[in-house]
């Protein structure tokens, strides 16, 4: 009586036929050519017609087959201070390959840039010999979204190292939410991204003080571009196109509108410019830490009328000068230590005191431009901590820095303002288009895939 081989064995059996033609095949000889579909009839061949689970047989085959003409691949991930050429060598590859494949990384993007928690994917030859540096077939890792290097073994046993774009598409991302505890935490619950954030920080900045307008039950929303990958990972996010706060139940609107150079300012929707002729806060992320008006004295002991405001912050804080204009005074008091004031127009002038020290090259008569650093926060004169007192002063009287209505820097007019109210419109249509927390494509996907050597 015959023996009877069990599927499994038949699976066994054909599995080790096709391995070993395989190996057969892919050694090109006079006679044979190094085709895989001859595999194929020459092993299915063999399998009786009457036996059953013939086609299921079949199958599994194919897929042992499929696995071992398939490289292998594995993940690994930079550790602190590993290069390159270390994880190459530690996961197999001789000094020699390594060396080659850094090489040509070299040729597209600096090894040395690579951090640690860098995720690499190595593919490797499943007939080389094991431990045999011939063996590392493929090298990818992605620096960013859409954005990889790939590094591939070449018929002569040389690497070739290509940058690899995917293509992309513009699309405007609208988010909104409701601040229950603070704009950053409710900003960050409903995916707003950080450099999105700070640059709406930046335009309200102006009108709003984050200290104290900002309440809970408050709103926002805004719609910016990104670029993003087709598969939808955003690459870059672009210009704030939109943004509004509803603050204790009134709206503040800003759109952003087209310079002759290529940049945006922004408007409210009189198309009166976000930019205001002064600074409100001279000083970014500070505290107010005493208001204007009259108040008992730290130092002194006594109610004194306090004409201006104070704003607690880390010592050496940079201090921006409040807007455009001249220094028309520079001195060492002994009340307000180090003390600049600088006269914008014929109506203001402010004032910043305390300072620990002065920027260098702004001497007196010298001009200034809004934002530009003019010193550092510090506790010089009568100060108990380091904090800068801040003047507004009109027609030459010190007024309230919180409460004064600052005129726009730029108020649009005649043409300007016509195309300006068709971009706030078309604004208005594209944000209304999409779905709260959602994504529209802003133009049709154009390819960006590039291959340098």
């Amino acid at each position: 009586m015959g023996t009877r081989l069990l599927p499994d064995a038949w699976l066994c059996a054909f599995a080790g036929a096709a391995v070993g033609a395989l190996t057969t095949l892919m050694i090109p000889t006079a006679t044979t050519p190094s085709k895989l579909s001859l595999l194929t009839p020459s092993l299915f061949s063999l399998v009786p017609e009457n036996f059953a689970g013939a086609e299921t047989l079949s199958e599994n085959v194919r897929a042992i087959v499929h696995a071992a003409i398939e490289p292998a691949a594995r993940s690994v991930t930079l550790r602190a201070g590993d290069t390159l050429s270390d994880v190459l060598v530690r996961t197999g590859a001789d000094r020699f390959t390594a060396q080659n494949v850094v090489d040509a990384v070299r040729g597209v993007f600096d090894p040395k840039r690579l951090q640690a928690g860098q995720e690499l994917a190595l593919a490797y030859d499943n007939f080389a010999v094991e431990g045999d540096g011939g063996s590392l077939t493929r090298l990818d890792f992605e620096l960013n979204p859409g954005y990889s290097i790939a590094v591939v073994r070449q018929d002569d046993g040389s690497f070739e190292a290509k940058e690899i774009v995917a293509e992309t598409h513009r699309e405007f991302v609208r988010t909104e939410g409701t601040i229950s505890t603070s704009l950053f935490e409710s900003a960050q619950a409903n995916g707003l991204p950080m450099d999105v954030l700070t640059a709406m920080v930046k335009i309200f900045s102006y009108d709003v003080d984050f200290q104290r307008d900002v309440q809970k039950g408050d709103q926002f929303e805004v719609m910016f571009e990104r670029n993003a990958t087709n598969d939808g990972r955003a690459v870059r996010n672009l210009t704030i196109q939109y943004a509004a706060m509803t603050l204790s139940g009134s709206p503040l609107k800003f759109y952003a509108f087209k310079q002759e150079d290529g940049s945006y300012e922004y408007y409210n929707d009189k198309g009166e410019g976000v930019r205001k002729a002064l600074l409100r806060t001279p000083v970014n992320g500070a505290v107010l830490t005493s208001s204007f008006g009259l108040r008992m004295h730290p130092i002194l002991g006594y109610s004194l009328m306090h004409r201006g405001v104070d704003f607690g912050a880390p010592k050496g804080t940079p201090i921006m000068a409040a807007g455009d204009g001249i220094i028309e005074k520079r001195e060492l008091s002994p009340s307000f230590g180090n003390y600049i004031r600088i006269r914008h127009n014929n109506e203001y002038a402010t004032a910043y005191a305390h300072m620990n020290r002065f920027a260098p090259d702004f001497a007196i008569g010298k001009r200034v431009r809004q934002g530009q650093i003019i010193g550092y926060v510090g506790a010089t004169g009568r100060a108990t901590g380091p904090h800068l007192h801040f003047e507004v002063m009109q027609n030459q009287k010190q007024v309230n820095p919180i409460n004064v209505k600052f005129p726009a820097a730029q108020k649009l007019d005649g043409t300007l303002l016509a195309q300006f109210r068709a971009t706030k419109q078309k604004a208005d249509q594209t944000f209304a288009s999409i779905e709260p927390n959602g994504v529209k494509m802003a133009s049709a996907a154009t390819a960006q895939t590039t291959a340098k050597k």
